[in-house]
């Protein structure tokens, strides 16, 4: 019998054989029932924790094109081609929690993990769920609206589209939740008190706000941060603080305004109070703001519209799917450039 010759295709290896039934290593294999044909939807009824997924993505028949989204939209795979009798293997960890989008909205979602397959032809030859079988690094997410997992479409987080880019070992934990700030964050036990206790040595923790500190002071905003950088640090986590994305505002010249790159109404500019926490505490910091404004300033008032939500909400502040993920990259590549996941952890 010749040996099939391997693929690489998007985020995962495609080989011309059938879907393997081999036995893996770690906890036994979760049962969960599957329902539907485009999307395919698939439930565990597990309790809250981390899990890893193994798929076996295509069909013996017929070609494939297939995306899986976990939980609150979370994409987990970036649509893979398929071609009939040829079949893409992958895998990723996922954090399941009550409930499982925004922190303070229980009436989104279902209790347990839940695996949408969509695309253009979703075909799903294989998933094995399994409780993760040890502590794998996480990757905590606190911040508002442009990074949290939006529970209805269009509206989009950037936290929804990182976890594609990483590898299975990696499990991200988004806590951010719409409207907040620096100061309301920490007051919510349902946000950073639920989030805190989890986060544990060596987990990387990202700290985006700026959006809705618009009368935050300039000591107000410092003292937040660094509330939670010190906490964090007491947990031998990692902290990074993160400056927050740039509105789509343009002055007259095709320059983003003050009010876009986040000096608020007080007049503080938030992205340097920040950066001047990060540098006195000597933390990692990734600019998101100039990384952000270089991206949309480059497209011109009219090529970034796609970025956000301007054509289907005259939106310039939230994101769509597209520019979540635009954004979650910037984000990704600076955390790749200063070494706070190994490299192996992140997809080509």
């Amino acid at each position: 019998m010749k040996r099939s010759r391997l693929i690489t295709l998007g985020a995962a290896a495609v080989v011309a054989v059938p879907a393997p039934a081999l036995a893996s290593p770690g906890h036994t294999p979760v049962p969960g029932e599957c329902s539907g044909v485009a999307p395919i939807v698939c439930h565990y009824d597990v309790p809250p924790g981390d899990y890893d997924v193994s798929l076996v993505l295509g069909s013996p028949d017929v070609p494939g094109s297939t995306a899986v989204r976990a939980e609150a939209r979370r994409m987990m795979l970036a649509e893979t081609v398929t071609e009939a009798g040829r079949f893409a293997r992958g895998g990723f960890s996922v954090d399941v929690r009550e409930p499982e989008g925004e922190p303070t909205l229980d009436t989104l979602g279902t209790p347990g993990l839940t695996l949408t397959f969509s695309g253009a032809a979703p075909q799903v030859g294989r998933i094995t769920v399994r409780p993760a079988s040890r502590r794998a690094p996480h990757l905590f997410l606190a911040g508002d609206s442009t990074v949290c997992d939006q529970g209805i479409a269009p509206y989009t987080g950037w936290g929804q589209a990182v976890p594609q880019h990483l590898r299975r070992g990696v499990t991200v934990a988004n806590y951010a939740d719409s409207g907040e700030s620096t100061g309301s964050f920490l007051a919510d036990p349902r946000l950073w008190g639920a989030m805190a206790p989890r986060v544990g040595r060596g987990d990387v923790v990202l700290l985006q706000f700026g959006h809705n500190d618009k009368a935050t002071t300039a000591g107000d905003y410092r003292a937040n941060l660094t509330r939670m950088i010190t906490g964090l640090r007491a947990a031998h986590a990692r902290p990074v603080p993160v400056s927050p994305p740039v509105r789509r505002l343009f002055d007259g010249t095709g320059r983003l305004t003050p009010v876009a790159r986040h000096v608020n109404g007080l007049g503080v500019d938030l992205p340097a109070e920040m950066e001047a926490v990060a540098t006195e505490l000597d933390v990692p910091y990734v600019n998101l703001t100039a990384d952000s404004a270089a991206l949309v300033e480059s497209l011109g008032t009219e090529a970034s519209k796609p970025i956000y939500l301007y054509d289907e909400k005259r939106d310039n502040t939230h994101f769509s799917e597209y520019g979540a993920d635009q954004i979650g990259r910037l984000v990704l590549d600076r955390l790749r450039e200063l070494g706070m996941l190994p490299a192996v952890r992140f997809r080509v």
